[in-house]
């Protein structure tokens, strides 16, 4: 669903330009710069609705999903302004609200989320192919859901606000919204004339990935394509289990030590990780008789606190070295990625990072001090300044988003 500018194309990408042949019937539009809906993307959604309230029984509608969708059909129910809308978004994001609470937000105060778009399209027949950047692939969370039929009441909204404080800051036009919806006789609407399939997601990519690593010669085991909470707490997660899986590679007689072990398990328990494989990926990093890659993906909070720049990827990766730099990993080299799969991460150019336990005495050698940057959410000018962006992760945008990518890689030296 791109929106912005209209011309006579494809949705042109900032790096590249598709060619279409003279007169094509296909229409651009471009917008959302940064993820962040604005006039142009506007345009294009009142566009699409138009274009989905003129369909009949014997048309059908294809619709594609992806990641940004949220950002690129912004079409406020009035009173709600644009602007009014952008700036509740802005402050539940730096709160640290998850994308599912961002998006019930959004449903409830848009003509075309939580199954507007398939609504108005009615009672033509809708077919939509979903790219999912949201743990747990719910298609109703996705894009927020334009062609599935919403779950969630104003009382989840008021639950979400309250939570963040940010309930008595709300304009009124948010306020007059949620109260219209709390008193709608009609109640929700469904979508049976829909067909919503995954067709691209984090587990895809991860084995993909695991299958990759292991032509290389490493034993690859997936832990989780739904990692999630505070990106504290996940590299936490992911020190922990370096430790841990770099004794179980050096003394696989003697496993790690318990109460590390311990510690581990404890931890993740407290990150409520639903499908995590920890116990068989530490088997399999016993067993091992080689290289070892433990993979696993989802989409980790940053609570910003400072005004530096950064993404969840690049801050999680230098938060992993601080956490590396604590301890002695015995004879294992041990490295740490972190990547955006649609190749940016936050307002930067880099994909993400990686790192290795060395990171916070080399950067001290260099003079930065890797505490001050996290202080600030500067990971971004971090990874610039140490060894003059060697440990930035470049690929490009790929175009496709289905979250991020953690690759632990384990070796005896």
């Amino acid at each position: 669903m791109p929106g912005g500018a209209e011309s006579s194309g494809a949705w042109l990408h900032p790096f590249r330009e598709m060619l279409l042949k003279p007169h094509s019937r296909v229409q651009v539009f471009e917008g959302a710069e940064n993820n962040l809906p604005d006039r142009d993307a506007l345009r294009a959604a009142l566009a699409i609705q138009q274009l989905a309230e003129g369909l009949t029984a014997d048309d059908l509608l294809l619709v594609l999903i992806s990641g940004g969708g949220s950002a690129l059909l912004p079409a406020p129910i009035p009173p709600v302004t644009l602007e009014e809308k952008q700036t509740l978004t802005k402050l539940l994001a730096a709160h640290g609200a998850t994308i599912q609470e961002l998006n019930t937000i959004r449903k409830a105060l848009s003509q075309l989320k939580g199954g507007g778009l398939a609504q108005a399209a009615y009672p033509a027949q809708v077919v939509s192919l979903i790219l999912s950047d949201v743990v747990g692939d719910p298609v109703e969370v996705i894009a927020s859901g334009p062609t599935v039929a919403s779950v969630h009441s104003v009382q989840d909204c008021l639950h979400i606000l309250n939570r963040y404080g940010l309930r008595a800051a709300l304009p009124r036009s948010v306020k007059t919204v949620l109260a219209r919806a709390d008193s709608d006789p009609h109640g929700p609407h469904t979508c049976g004339h829909v067909f919503n399939v995954i067709i691209g997601s984090n587990a895809l990519a991860l084995a993909e990935a695991q299958k990759r690593a292991e032509v290389l010669g490493y034993r690859a085991v997936v832990l989780s394509t739904a990692i999630q909470g505070d990106v504290k707490s996940v590299a936490q997660f992911y020190g922990l289990l370096a430790r841990v899986a770099g004794a179980c590679l050096t003394s696989p007689g003697a496993g790690a030590p318990v109460e590390e072990d311990a510690q581990l398990y404890e931890l993740a328990a407290e990150l409520q990780l639903p499908d995590l494989q920890l116990k068989e990926a530490l088997e399999a990093v016993v067993g091992a008789r080689g290289p070892v890659c433990l993979l696993a993906g989802g989409e980790p909070t940053v609570h910003l606190q400072g005004s530096g720049k950064g993404g969840r990827n690049q801050e999680l990766a230098l938060r992993v070295g601080a956490e590396l730099g604590r301890w002695q990993l015995g004879p294992a080299d041990v490295l740490f990625l972190s990547g955006g799969t649609d190749g940016q991460d936050g307002p930067t150019e880099a994909a993400g990072a990686w790192i290795s336990p060395e990171l916070t005495s080399q950067a001290a050698a260099e003079g930065l001090d890797v505490a001050t940057f996290l202080a600030h959410n500067d990971s971004h000018a971090f990874f610039c300044r140490f060894q003059g962006g060697a440990h930035l992760l470049h690929t490009g945008l790929t175009g496709t988003n289905v979250m991020d990518a953690h690759l632990l890689f384990l070796q005896l030296r």
